[in-house]
């Protein structure tokens, strides 16, 4: 590219954003909205760090800066001055928003000059980024709009910045850069001593209302809060929804599954008011919770009850809503003081402790019209089976990503850093003692505690590591090194443990503890509010602890705006699981796992933020490319696990509503989940006769695959009827799922259902009667598949599939994103698009890269070719940009070949040309629709093959018909 090609691309994104839509051009030149969008998946915030990466110079001017807004593009940051790339920042002590923690964080950068404006209304947001291209005019991009240095600005609220591509002699440029030069010449330069000044102010004279106060991210505790509106959040309406089905169905008991800090007492407050309970009886396990507990109650009810305490300090039998420590309550000579029906409403707190005799004491003397079990982890118990107990009757799980996404926990800034090498090696699972308590990892632990630092105040840290001797001696490192810590263990006795607990919440100056260095007592039963800072030390054994271990901070607190987690990354075999923790991706899909990781932030709620340094990206996409993520083992793990949750045989509906592994897994290693069940469970007794599994594993695998929605319209109606016709099909599939269908699908997926679609030796497995019988007036079941559908098995789980596949389709459709048969960056192998275009047989073995046929032409691409790849089919496939891809056709061919002259016609034919990208061969066969392609340019040109002959193929050039989003051109394209 010269200066002129670049001028040119930038005219023509100008033409393209301010004059005509449907002109050509790149995309990375086109004006653009920046928004967040939290069901598009997108974040002012990711434009930011993007532009930063890629940049030689940058000057921020805004309003605002938090503590918080910084720790969202802290590590880019770093990027940046260990690359020697320097920045400007203009801030403003309007108002005195702006956070001193901020400031003292952005000095502390060495290419960072920062500047503060001290008087006046300054109220300005504008990022600018200078991109230097070799022998070239330097292009800048600048983000003007709403959008403050802080972590709601840049990632939840609603906010809007225009993004500009400019030239160096651009007027709006430079007019842009006058103006930020002008107010940077006049503005204060920030040093430690003004910071100091500054520090003094800032608490007695900031001045804000509500609005602004959301603005610049300040916590909720920080706001007058009229204790008369409390309410349940969207998810606590939907639990009480569920909790008042139960009691419509007779049930009398029921579990809610929720992590510490999600809201619990609130919504068994709201769901006892919803009761209207007369007397309750609320246990617990320690007398301050029973006290705080008390206070939740008492601001859902104000003053409509009478509420006391009945504890080792009080003795309220009296007051209509009691709230007892297990202690008080479960000694015989106090239970004996009460009527066995007394209480119509009952909660047990930390129900997975009810195992101990003192709490069945209490449970099975009472007689309660309802009980109620909350926990964060009641399949953990010794042998005591929690969900027995309570007949299996989970009213409703709260789930990490759910209550971040509701604002129920503290948002956490996340950071990936990697560990020690030791004789150039990363440190992995059989790691030296020695080393991991060497005096470099104990430096290395601090440099990183003091980078990432804490919300405010001091750091109140834990840190979790592997062993108990390694505990220890970090804990005298550290204590040498003038931090006061203290490591416990599974042997430290429960006044040690509660002692440390307060010494780390102390805001004394003197008497207090900065980090409990632990293996994993503090997992789960601990409650720890003030926690600002997790540092894990330990290869990820499970996602399940990762999560227990993160949620030790992430409970809201006065005054804590977020968590900040340090996570030292080595040459870990389960570093796979670390995404799948972070994101609550329970799929264990690899291409998903992937597409998580490079998309970073975008993919989670709020403002929590997931940032990893180059090298553990790498250790992280390795550990995925190597994982065994769907052994025998984990599936029996599972379905084991489920089962006993639920207490009966798991159908896929089950491992939905719970959020488990994708049961089509069990699917496609088992032909079914039937067949899962029958060859491993031995409880299981229903068995299907060897033609049926047949015929139910194909239609379990092959038809209920969720990758069209019409043979399952088709299955449904006939499961529930012998006879149906089109124009029924097509009214149901509009009506019921909002998908416009046509008798060509219909057809097509009769032909598919009757196994017609699969090649001969494919459908040998499989069963090829035909299930429907079609004519004119419309098609019916045949007589063997209602002799299928007699047999009680047989029709159980051929329903749950199918409900599965409609609801797994439907969780996936957007309107938006439905383009004939396909879904934008939803999954396709080369067999599901042959079908979904409605060709009559299986040919994906012969379309390799593309075919023609039935006036369509699927193209299929693996963006990033393997090393060992033949010259001749080292095709050069890529994005120019989001709208235009490049493509080769297959070698030996011209522009007067045949399927290129066909290709050429798509006006005149109709041709529908479809796009279809993997990005690696180390995922699977499947690939992601990007929608279809308009051709606009042809170039014959030449490949040479591995002897050196030169063979003919044509250059391509395609107009992406829907822009591609970001998130999954990101994901490829890097």
């Amino acid at each position: 590219m010269n200066s002129i090609e670049l001028r040119s691309d930038i005219e023509k994104g100008l033409l393209k954003s301010h004059i005509d839509t449907s002109a050509q051009s790149k995309y990375e030149y086109q004006s653009r909205l920046l928004i967040n969008d939290k069901d598009q998946k997108t974040k002012v915030l990711t434009n930011i760090i993007n532009e930063l990466r890629v940049c030689n110079e940058f000057f921020f001017s805004v309003a605002f800066v938090t503590n918080s807004g910084v720790a969202t593009i802290i590590n880019t940051l770093k990027e940046l001055e260990d690359k020697g790339i320097k920045g400007r920042i203009l801030a403003s002590q309007y108002q005195n928003f702006t956070e001193p923690r901020a400031l003292e964080r952005l000095l502390k950068f060495k290419n960072i000059q920062l500047r503060i404006i001290t008087e006046g209304n300054f109220h300005a947001k504008g990022y600018i980024f200078r991109h230097s291209i070799k022998n070239m005019d330097n292009v800048y991009t600048l983000i003007v709009g709403s959008s403050n240095l802080t972590d709601k600005a840049l990632s939840t609220n609603k906010e809007w910045n225009l993004k500009v591509s400019s030239l160096s002699d651009g007027a709006l440029l430079k007019e842009t850069l006058d103006e930020f030069n002008k107010l940077y010449d006049d503005a204060v330069p920030v040093t430690n001593e003004w910071i100091t000044e500054y520090d003094k102010i800032y608490n007695e004279k900031r001045y804000f209302d509500e609005d602004e106060a959301d603005e610049i991210g300040l916590s909720v505790f920080n706001k007058t809060i009229n204790l008369y509106k409390i309410s349940p959040n969207n998810m606590q309406v939907e639990a009480l929804i569920a909790l008042d089905n139960l009691r419509k169905e007779g049930k009398n008991k029921a579990l809610i599954i929720s992590a510490t800090g999600t809201g619990k007492t609130y919504l068994s407050a709201f769901d006892v008011k919803k009761f209207s309970a007369k007397k309750l009886l609320f246990v617990v396990h320690r007398e301050n919770i029973a006290r705080a507990a008390k206070e939740s109650f008492e601001k859902v009810f104000r003053n409509e009850k009478t509420m006391g305490l009945f504890t080792g300090n009080s003795r309220d039998r009296n007051s209509d809503f009691i709230f007892s420590t297990i202690q008080s309550i479960s000694k015989p000579e106090y239970l004996a003081k009460f009527n066995k029906n007394e209480f119509d409403y009952i909660i047990i707190d930390e129900v997975h402790r009810s195992g101990a005799e003192s709490y069945k004491r209490v449970i099975e003397y009472f007689n309660p019209k309802f009980m109620l079990g909350m926990s964060a982890t009641p399949e953990r118990t010794d042998g005591y089976d929690i969900f027995k107990a309570f007949d299996y009757n989970i009213a409703y799980e709260i789930r990490l990503q759910g209550a971040l996404e509701e604002r129920m926990l503290a948002p956490f800034h996340y950071y990936g850093v990697t560990d020690i090498y030791v004789n150039g090696n990363l440190i992995d699972d059989e790691a030296d003692f020695n080393n991991l308590v060497s005096d470099e990892r104990v430096e290395r632990i601090i440099e990183h505690s003091k980078f990432y630092g804490c919300d405010r105040g001091r750091i109140k840290g834990l840190i979790f590591c592997s062993r108990q001797e390694e505990a220890k001696e970090l804990s005298n490192k550290l204590n040498l090194s003038g931090y006061k810590t203290r490591a416990l263990t599974g042997l430290s006795s429960e006044e040690e443990r509660e002692e440390s607990i307060l010494l780390l919440e102390s805001d004394d100056n003197f008497d207090y503890l900065d980090y409990v260095i632990t293996v994993d007592i503090f997992n789960e039963g601990v409650d720890i509010p003030k926690i600002n800072q997790i540092i894990m030390l330990r290869p990820t054994q499970s996602a399940i602890i990762f999560v227990q271990q993160l949620g030790r901070g992430l409970r809201k607190a006065p005054n804590k705006e977020f968590l900040t987690v340090i996570d030292f990354i080595g040459n870990y075999k389960n570093n796979y699981l670390i995404p799948i923790a972070l994101y609550g991706d329970n799929s264990f899909n690899k291409d998903n796992i992937r597409h998580l990781i490079s998309n970073g932030s975008d993919m989670i709620s709020g403002v929590s933020t997931v940032n990893f340094d180059e090298i553990s990206r790498k250790k992280i996409y390795e550990a995925i490319d190597n994982a065994r993520v769907n052994t025998q083992a984990q599936l029996l793990k599972d379905y084991e696990l489920l089962k006993y949750k639920i207490g009966h045989i798991p159908m896929m509906k089950d491992f939905t509503k719970y959020g488990m592994r994708d049961p089509y897994i069990y699917v496609d290693k088992h032909g079914s989940l039937y067949s899962f069940i029958s060859k491993y469970d031995n409880t299981y007794k229903e068995a299907m006769s060897s033609l049926e599994e047949r015929q139910h594993c194909f239609l379990a695998k092959e038809v209920c695959n969720s990758k069209r929605i019409d043979e399952l319209v088709i299955l449904k109606k006939l499961l529930a009827q012998e006879y149906s016709n089109i124009e029924e099909i097509i009214t149901d599939t509009k009506i019921k799922y909002g998908i416009v269908s046509n008798k060509k699908n219909i057809m097509s997926a009769i032909n598919f259902i009757n196994g017609k679609f699969h090649k001969v030796n494919n459908s040998n497995k499989w069963v090829s009667k035909d299930l429907i019988r079609y004519n004119d007036s419309g098609f019916n079941r045949t007589d063997y598949f209602s002799e299928l559908l007699e047999k009680d098995t047989f029709k159980t789980f051929t329903e749950d599939s199918i409900s599965y596949a409609i609801n797994t389709y439907i969780n996936s459709f957007k309107e938006s994103k439905y383009n004939q048969g396909f879904i934008l960056y939803n999954k396709y192998s080369r067999k599901d698009v042959c079908r979904i275009l409605n060709w009559n047989s299986d040919d994906s073995s012969t379309v390799y890269g593309y075919r023609i046929k039935f006036n369509t032409c699927p193209i299929f691409v693996t963006y990033s070719k393997s090393n060992d790849i033949s010259s001749s089919i080292n095709y050069e496939d890529y994005f120019i940009d989001n709208n235009t891809f490049h493509w080769m056709t297959r070698n030996k061919v011209k522009q007067d070949s045949s399927e290129v002259m066909q290709i050429k016609q798509y006006k005149q034919t109709g041709l529908r040309i479809c796009l279809f990208i993997k990005k690696s061969d180390a995922e699977s066969s499947d690939f992601y629709y990007m929608g279809d392609v308009i051709p606009y340019e042809y170039n014959d040109m030449e490949i040479e093959n591995d002897k050196g002959k030169l063979l003919p193929i044509v250059n391509i050039n395609f107009k992406m018909v829907n822009q591609v989003e970001d998130h999954i051109y990101k994901y490829l394209t890097t």
